[in-house]
């Protein structure tokens, strides 16, 4: 059987960690930034931890992560 290719988009957008949880990048941080408030954009700053939901779509992206 050959083997399952990773989708280069969620590697480069998806890290796991040690204990097996997704990271990834906060939303709406783009454009129409001037929209946002100031909290909003500081506290989006960073990687966050993908809920459950999400961090089982990105995983099944990366099949060898």
């Amino acid at each position: 059987m050959p083997k399952m290719k990773t989708k280069s988009g969620a590697k480069k957008r998806f890290k796991i960690t040690a204990t097996g949880k997704v990271r990834g990048a906060y939303a709406f941080k783009s454009h129409n930034l001037r929209k946002r408030s100031q909290k909003m954009k500081r506290q989006a700053r960073g990687t966050m931890v993908l809920c459950a939901a999400d961090a089982r779509m990105a995983k099944s992206l990366m099949p060898y992560a």
